[in-house]
């Protein structure tokens, strides 16, 4: 049995700032500079109720969707075509075009009162989203430049596993084994020998539920261990040697 202790530095965790952000379209990791913010939200989730003479005798919940709004101050070309702008070449470009769906990535990070923001940090993934932009203003320029601010709501189609369907994976260095987290990083963010990529969903469940970590347990080090040898005299013996030369 163990007392509720409340206050302590290690449970003081908090989350803030938003970093890492990657556009992923047609297969390849583009890195977000100029993102600010990313506000997460959901559809759905309404709680229905059923009732039988007056008592409610059951509830059930629609299922929900990832929904999220990206602010930035700048964003990658290839977004563009996610933005509903198309290039016709030699810069002229039309808007309002069919939006092509994209994958997302971004990092939030985790502190405490010990260790500060150093704690750990959660890997975001978004599947199949689907951006929908917000109005913009374009103000006249006065002492001091205000700059656009660009803003998209994201809708997003949940790939299908075996569980309920959901686009959005939070990776926790927390508690995410050290080897494994290494290499979700590499593909993520690409290494010396592999471009940046957005694992599919069933490959990522695959990545971590197959994993396995190996303990080797040594003991402890202030243990002496003891051995006795039995360094005794070799049994002594006499051997004779017959030899038969038969009949000369």
């Amino acid at each position: 049995m163990a007392k509720l202790i409340w206050g302590n530095v290690v449970d003081r965790r908090y989350e803030a700032g938003v970093d890492r952000g990657v556009l992923y379209i047609d297969g390849v990791g583009i890195p977000w500079n100029g993102l600010t913010a990313v506000k997460e939200g959901h559809s759905g989730g309404q709680g229905r109720s059923y009732h039988v003479d007056g008592v409610r005798y059951a509830n059930r919940v629609t299922l929900e969707e990832f929904e999220a709004t990206i602010d930035a101050i700048t964003y990658p070309e290839e977004f563009s075509e996610c933005d509903g702008t198309k290039s016709l070449g030699n810069g002229l470009f039309v808007t309002q075009q069919r939006r092509k769906p994209f994958g997302f990535a971004y990092r939030t990070m985790i502190g405490n009162d010990a260790e500060g923001l150093e704690h750990g940090y959660k890997l975001h993934l978004v599947y199949n989203a689907l951006a929908q932009p917000y109005d913009r203003t374009y103000s006249t320029i006065g002492r001091s430049t205000e700059v656009v601010d660009f803003s998209w709501k994201i809708v997003t189609k949940p790939p299908v596993l075996d569980f309920v369907p959901t686009a959005h994976f939070v990776i926790d260095s927390r508690t995410t084994p050290d080897g494994l987290l290494s290499q979700i990083e590499d593909i993520l963010y690409g290494s010396e020998v592999q471009d940046a990529r957005l694992p599919s969903a069933n490959e990522l469940a695959f990545l971590f539920t197959d994993y396995e970590v190996t303990d080797f347990d040594a003991g402890d080090p202030d243990d002496v261990v003891y051995y006795t040898f039995d360094g005794s005299a070799p049994t002594q013996g006499t051997v004779t040697t017959t030899l038969d030369g038969g009949t000369p």
